[in-house]
């Protein structure tokens, strides 16, 4: 059975996304229309901008989002998926490539979500640290001894976890972390607390507008990252869309759901290869490929 998978935020690099401009009409139109929604050009940012730019959570995502869901629009006959999963923002590429969301609602979606978290971000000043050669349930347990907000925000791979938190609470957890005989227990350079309950008042603003937006069944099942389980009921695809944002990405998890349930085949839509090398990792006998 063959997955299609879709990065998140960090994946982005300058020059995505410039080839299908220019080499195909459909994507050319597709990636018009975005700049028409968004209201600013933001093609210009993504084929000619500075690093500095596309890290800006509100250029970031709907970047990223452009870039695989117009991929994806354009492998035609090629993207049949049994399954798909997108690793938090991609969540939102893989619902609308696989017909859950149409295109502009998606877009609008994802400019209203990276506003949200801009703004709390802005809110509360709060980071993340990667915990490199712990188990989950070690890295589960020093959190919960931590004063402050301080929570596994991504399960990447066996032995890779994301917490989040704020910066007093992150900064004391990695001193734990590497007494406790982490390979490596680092802080990372993002915005803010994503995927914790530092996010909620984003969570309460992206809520009102997917309660808004009109989702259809997908084409196939998609495995959501709040509990790594296939849904293609379009109301519990919302539901866990709002949870998404103050909750862990379960990533994990979902490559173990969709092992089980007979993937063979993983196909990463989209910048970077970090989902691609997660998987190929951690099952050596899948097929592990990317379209850029």
């Amino acid at each position: 059975m063959k997955a299609f998978v879709f990065p998140g935020q960090g994946a982005q690099f300058v020059g995505m996304g410039k080839d299908l401009y220019e080499n195909n009409a459909e994507a050319k139109e597709m990636f018009e229309k975005a700049n028409e929604v968004l209201g600013f050009r933001i093609t210009d940012l993504m084929f000619e901008g500075t690093e500095e730019d596309l890290k800006q959570t509100k250029v970031t995502q709907p970047a990223v989002f452009l870039h695989s869901v117009i991929l994806a629009k354009t492998l035609g006959e090629e993207f049949k998926p049994d399954m798909v999963a997108g690793h938090s923002l991609g969540e939102f590429s893989a619902l609308v490539a696989a017909g859950c969301l149409p295109f502009e609602q998606g877009l609008k979606l994802v400019e209203a979500r990276a506003l949200a978290m801009q703004k709390a971000c802005e809110a509360t000043p709060s980071t993340m640290a990667a915990i490199i050669g712990l188990p989950d349930e070690k890295v589960e347990e020093i959190c919960a001894t931590i004063d402050g907000v301080c929570i596994p925000a991504n399960y990447n791979c066996p032995g890779q976890v994301v917490i989040s938190g704020t910066f007093e609470a992150i900064e004391a957890a990695c001193v734990k972390f590497k007494e406790a005989g982490a390979k490596r227990a680092l802080p990372l350079k993002v915005g803010g607390a994503f995927h914790s309950p530092l996010m909620e008042p984003a969570r309460e603003e992206l809520a009102k507008a997917i309660e808004e937006a009109n989702f259809s069944a997908p084409v196939c099942p998609i495995y959501q990252d709040v509990d790594a389980k296939p849904h293609t009921d379009p109301e519990e695809i919302k539901a866990n869309l709002v949870k998404q944002l103050t909750a862990p990405v379960r990533w994990s998890q979902i490559m173990a759901a969709m092992k089980a349930d007979g993937m063979t085949e993983a196909v990463e839509v989209g910048p970077g290869k970090v989902l691609q090398g997660l998987i190929g990792r951690t099952y050596r006998d899948v097929t592990v490929s990317g379209r850029q």
